[in-house]
């Protein structure tokens, strides 16, 4: 029996990358790896599968739709999983044109490509075939000091990214009701693991402490923020693929609530043991508390139970 081929956009990215070599050197299934390879991507994440005959990188561009359409009838694809996003909240706020391109633009042209591609597959093929759509716990706004959010959480996006996604979300499920696409969409809380970019909190606290710089903490630091291994976040996105239902939304989440302090302190403190250097001293003497960006929620959790 032949492999699924799955068309994965942002498979160059942290949480796409992690996902491709988990599907391909698995074999698991062929995918065709389109990424824009913008400031984030990061073709070294996929130094294991670059000469693997089951993964086809294609460097390019999400909005353009006849690529995207030529890609899918010349591969066959059975499922798009769409990671492809600009997804940094900082950046979102001093530059937030390139997010709603990406993540609005993006995500359209994507779906209207998957209905030019539907439209010419047999009935089996056509209900058999999927469009994940991987999106962000940010767009339910923030939680106060108790609940968690669900699936039926209204969306209440505070920054240009969480909105931008919110947008993306609602076209995905429009599409679904509108035109019958086979669309899922999961919203994950923070991801840490392998081969992540080092303007996310963990691998920037990490390179800082071995450094001796100092590391920069927004406001009191009690910020609290679901934490979920990326892997774990592959594993539940395999399993949404296979089993998942057109038009349902699931929530992924680690069950892990930190406050920022305590993700910062703990790492500080593992360096000190791992790593120690008299130079720098106790590495939580490096924490620098900064002004707090705008719009920066309070608190995120996830009801996971779906």
């Amino acid at each position: 029996m032949s492999k699924h081929t799955l068309l994965v956009t942002g498979g160059a990215g942290f949480i796409g990358g992690n996902f491709v070599l988990d599907q391909v050197t698995g074999g698991k299934t062929r995918v065709v790896n389109l990424d824009l390879l913008t400031y984030a991507g990061n073709m070294a994440t996929l130094a294991q599968v670059v000469d693997n005959p089951d993964h086809i990188f294609v460097h390019g561009d999400i909005r353009d739709r006849e690529l995207v359409l030529s890609l899918m009838k010349k591969h066959d694809v059975s499922a798009i999983v769409n990671f492809a996003a600009e997804s940094h909240v900082d950046r979102s706020i001093d530059a937030p044109v390139d997010f709603i391109q990406t993540n609005i633009v993006g995500t359209f042209e994507l779906l209207e490509a998957s209905r030019a591609y539907l439209e010419g597959l047999p009935p089996a093929r056509r209900e058999a075939f999927r469009f994940l759509h991987v999106s962000t716990d940010e767009i339910f706004g923030s939680l106060g000091e108790t609940g968690k959010f669900t699936e039926s959480t209204p969306y209440a996006p505070n920054s240009p990214y969480s909105a931008s996604k919110a947008a993306s979300d609602h076209l995905a499920r429009a599409y679904h009701h509108t035109y019958g696409m086979p669309t899922i969409i999961t919203n994950c809380s923070n991801n840490y693991g392998p081969h992540q970019f080092p303007e996310k909190l963990i691998p920037l606290v990490i390179m800082k402490g071995l450094s001796g710089e100092a590391v920069p903490v927004y406001g009191d630091g009690k910020n609290v923020r679901d934490w979920l291994y990326v892997m774990d976040h592959c594993e539940a996105l395999e399993a949404v693929l296979e089993k998942g239902r057109p038009g349902q939304t699931y929530n992924v989440g680690g069950n892990s609530e930190k406050t920022n302090m305590e993700v910062v302190t703990r790492i500080l403190d593992t360096l000190d043991e791992l790593a120690p250097d008299s130079r720098i001293g106790p590495r939580t003497g490096l924490i620098t508390h900064v002004a707090d960006r705008p719009g920066h929620d309070r608190r995120y959790a996830i009801d996971a139970g779906k």
